[in-house]
C-alpha cells in the first residue's frame, strides 16, 4: 500500500489552488496516492462554468494581482487546473466532488470538468482519507 495525502479543497482562488497540483505532483512524483476532496469555492473553481475566466485571486493578493496574472501569462506557467491534470497522469490522484455542496447549489457530477473522477460525502472522505499520512486544507 503507499502513502498517501488527503487535501481538503476549499478556496478556489488562483494563489491557493496553485499549491493543490504542485502538492500533488511531488506526491506521486514520491510514489504516494493524492485524494481530493473539492468544496465550496475550491468545487466551484472546476466547474465547467469557471472554465476560461480570468484568474481569480484572494484579498492576499489583491494589490498585486494583475502583475501576478500578467507574470503567469508570459512566463506559461499551466493552470492550476492544468497542473493537476498533469498530475493525475503521473500518479494515483483521485479528485471528488462534495455532495453536500452539490445539494446545496443544485449541482450535479455533469456540472463539472472531468478532472473530477466522483462525487462524495464527507463521510465517505473521510474514509478514503483515514489512513493519509498527511491531511491538507487548502
Amino acid at each position: 500500500m503507499a502513502d498517501k495525502l488527503a487535501m481538503v479543497v476549499f478556496s478556489g482562488t488562483t494563489d491557493r489552488l496553485f499549491p493543490v497540483g504542485i502538492l500533488a505532483s511531488g506526491a506521486v512524483a514520491m510514489g504516494m496516492d493524492v485524494e481530493i476532496f473539492l468544496t465550496f469555492w475550491g468545487l466551484q473553481a472546476f466547474s465547467k462554468q469557471a472554465q476560461g475566466a480570468p484568474p481569480r485571486f484572494s484579498v492576499d493578493y489583491a494589490d498585486m494581482a494583475g502583475m501576478f496574472a500578467q507574470v503567469l501569462k508570459q512566463k506559461n506557467v499551466p493552470s492550476p487546473i492544468e497542473t493537476l491534470a498533469k498530475a493525475k497522469e503521473l500518479g494515483n490522484v483521485r479528485v471528488y466532488a462534495c455532495t453536500m455542496t452539490m445539494d446545496l447549489l443544485g449541482q450535479t457530477k455533469e456540472d463539472f470538468i472531468g478532472l473530477v473522477d466522483a462525487t462524495a460525502g464527507v463521510g465517505e472522505f473521510m474514509e478514503k482519507a483515514r489512513d493519509a499520512k498527511m491531511t491538507l486544507f487548502i
